[in-house]
């Protein structure tokens, strides 16, 4: 399988990135393993690992979070369960015993959500649920890593005997303490702990009149530490079960051990499996770190890269607390070679190590910050030419090792190759060295390779204009200011703003004009004519930025006067219904003057009466649609009161114009009613008036004049206004 170079990974700082992801990884075998990735160069593979990642990235943000992959070192327990009749301490086999419990957790977990992780799943399916590891483990020890009493017969007596024994020699240390302490020959403190057993601590003067073995005695020698002689046996005793304990529990271990013995693969298998899972654990935590994501892989050679970002500069910057400017750059068979140009510190070094660690990143399976619709293609070949490689150890100058390189490249290129070089052709005689670089460029273009180079070279800027497949770049430049804007544009080469930038910094105008003369006038030329474009693109960019502003603005305006037009036609509209109910009120006084006018003519009470209902029931009538209006009558007058008087006339041409509508609509509504067909009323007939719930008896019909009697009232009412009621 074909290698990336250590060269590259040095030139592009990939290895800084690993060390940045191992610091996420929980073991220390990940960590190890983090950092000796090398990128993969076939497709299967590199599918796979992204696959991996971007499942467990997904972890991160939904409910089904994955559970725990650490474990401890194991690498000297393995090598002891190599050697025969070898026997492994308690916290070794504790150690062991956790993988297995581990990759079960994962087994589980796995299969019951196999549909939100099929990839993580699938690595899986090679290895066995095991629980009798576990299970043998757990009939032994404890879950602190102790042996349980039961794990043997003889074990549990021991530990029975030692208890009862335990218990003997403390009342019998507890009756001596007693006795010589009430013949006051003990010390303040009374006793102690000697080589792992109690004494006494008895006054010197009366050591002689205490029985027992002589332990030791204090610095001063003012206090004897005395073993009283009831507990002698005792104590022996319980050192004799001790002893038989301890030769027990290494029968035990021995034992399982050599139980263990028989999974060494299972245990490799393991260790191999959890510290992968670390691996991606860890790369799935660096993505979302560097807010990364997964691009679409393409099978054919094509690399885009959208709003794509330096990961060491993002974090860095993020650091610092600045801003990080993303670039896009695209790669095609119609666009196979790009040559950026323009001022030193633009950027342009910059964007050649994004492209080419991103695409390291990706080939070993890590997430990169790009937008998620740019595309990534796979190379076979990654070669660098980045920085000042002198080797003064090879006596070899800055031009030679390049030299060299550039062998290196025109051995192995092809269609499948992905080159980047700062500087191109530098270190030599700029018209030799430029013409050398041009015959590089032009055979690397021939073998059909797809590369990224920087150069101050004339030539290889109008070569790249003059190939189809090569495409001219540079690094936008404020002409004004002279600052770099970090962007890269295509389709047009750069100035080096040489004489500008020296300006700048101080250089003597008279030292900067004296160089110009030294220089071809053709050379001067071509350069002003750049730099003269970029300045161009430069007020362009400013001119969108603010013709984009204006738009902006202008959207705004138009949206408020939509606003404020729509506002006007409704506040229209609540002052036709305000003024429809001041006429409804004026017409229903007038009705009622009448009435009571009426009334003080003929004093007639039953008349008043039958004239108020009816004016009751047809207000009732005329009310009913509007009632859900009535409520904002009082908000309506407020606001129609503080209309000025130029808006007021305009409202009441609007007003009119309403009414007009309105009244061919009612126009309209009657020549309907009168379309419909007629049913045919007498007397007696129960009838109520269009739009009423009120019932009442026919009592006469004249002339197309109907009396309707209601019982406490009657009223005369036009014909085709009643509808009948019942059959």
């Amino acid at each position: 399988m074909k290698k990336i170079s250590t060269k590259t990974i040095e030139d592009l700082e990939f290895d800084v990135v690993l060390t940045q992801a191992s610091a996420y990884c929980v073991t220390e075998d990940g960590k190890a393993a983090i950092t000796k990735l090398q990128p993969f160069t076939t497709k299967f593979l590199i599918n796979r690992e992204l696959a991996y990642t971007n499942e467990y990235l997904w972890s991160f943000s939904s409910e089904h979070r994955i559970p725990n992959h650490g474990f401890d070192v194991i690498d000297k327990e393995l090598q002891l369960l190599g050697i025969e009749n070898s026997t492994l301490e308690k916290e070794s086999i504790r150690k062991l015993a956790v993988l297995p419990r581990t990759v079960n957790e994962h087994i589980k977990f796995f299969k019951k959500l196999q549909e939100y992780f099929p990839q993580l799943h699938k690595r899986l399916e090679h290895i066995a649920y095991n629980e009798i590891i576990p299970n043998q483990v757990d009939a032994v020890m404890d879950r602190f890593g102790e042996i349980k009493d039961d794990a043997s017969p003889l074990l549990k007596n021991l530990r029975r005997e030692m208890n009862i024994v335990r218990g003997q020699l403390n009342g019998s240390f507890g009756q001596a303490l007693s006795h010589y302490s009430q013949l006051d020959y003990l010390d303040e403190i009374r006793e102690s702990v000697v080589e792992n057993r109690r004494v006494l601590a008895v006054k010197a003067m009366y050591r002689r009149k205490v029985k027992g073995k002589m332990m030791g005695s204090s610095r001063t020698g003012s206090i004897s530490y005395i073993e009283p002689e009831r507990v002698l046996t005792l104590s022996r005793k319980l050192s004799e079960l001790e002893i038989e304990e301890l030769e027990e529990i290494q029968r035990i271990l021995k034992e399982l051990t050599e139980f263990l013995r028989a999974f060494i693969p299972e245990f490799e298998e393991y260790k191999e499996y959890l510290t992968h899972t670390d691996v991606i654990a860890a790369k799935a935590k660096y993505g979302r770190k560097i807010k990364g994501c997964l691009p679409m892989m393409v099978d054919h050679q094509e690399l885009e890269l959208v709003d794509a970002y330096h990961p060491l500069l993002w974090v860095a910057n993020n650091e610092r607390g600045e801003k990080t400017y993303p670039q896009t750059i695209r790669l095609a068979p119609d666009n196979r070679i790009i040559v950026i140009s323009g001022p030193n510190a633009g950027g342009k070094s910059i964007t050649l190590k994004t492209i080419g660690l991103l695409q390291l990143m990706i080939q070993t399976g890590m997430l990169i910050p790009v937008h998620e619709k740019s595309r990534i293609c796979i190379f076979e070949h990654v070669l660098t030419d980045i920085g000042d490689n002198q080797s003064i150890d090879n006596h070899l100058s800055t031009y030679s090792y390049r030299l060299k390189n550039m062998r290196g490249f025109l051995r192995i290129a092809n269609d499948k190759t992905l080159f980047l070089i700062d500087e191109f052709g530098t270190g030599s005689d700029p018209e030799l060295g430029g013409a050398l670089a041009e015959s590089m460029l032009e055979e690397l273009n021939e073998r059909k390779s797809y590369g990224i180079i920087t150069t101050h070279y004339t030539n290889l800027k109008m070569l790249a204009n003059e190939l189809p497949e090569m495409t001219n770049a540079n690094m936008l430049f404020d002409s004004r200011s002279l600052e770099p804007v970090y962007q890269l544009q295509l389709g047009e080469a750069g100035s080096s703003f040489t004489f500008e930038v020296a300006q700048k910094n101080g250089i003597p105008y008279s030292l900067i004009n004296k160089a110009k003369k030294k220089v071809e006038r053709g050379k001067i030329r071509f350069d002003k004519s750049i730099a003269a474009l970029q300045k161009e693109r430069s007020n362009l960019r400013r001119n969108n930025d603010k013709l984009r502003d204006k738009e902006v603005q202008a959207t705004q305006r138009a949206n408020k006067l939509e606003d404020t037009q729509e506002r006007v036609h409704q506040k229209l509209q609540d002052f036709q219904e305000l003024y429809d109910g001041y006429q409804r009120f004026i017409q229903l006084g007038k009705k009622f003057d009448s009435i009571a006018e009426n009334f003080e003519n003929n004093k007639k009470k039953k008349l008043l009466v039958d004239e108020l209902m009816k004016l009751v029931i047809t207000e009732n009538i005329k009310r009913k649609p509007k009632q859900k209006k009535k409520t904002t009558n009082s908000k309506k007058e407020k606001a129609v009161k503080g209309k000025q008087k130029q808006v007021e006339n305009e409202v009441i041409q609007k007003v009119q114009k309403i009414r007009t509508e309105r009244k061919k609509a009612k126009v309209e509504e009657v020549k309907k009613e009168e379309e419909k067909p007629q049913i045919p009323l007498k007397i007696n007939d129960k009838v109520r008036l269009a739009d009423s719930k009120s019932v009442g008896t026919i009592d006469s019909i004249s002339k197309g004049k109907v009396t309707i009697n209601y019982g406490f009232f009657t009223t005369i009412a036009p014909i085709e206004q009643l509808e009948k009621v019942g059959k």
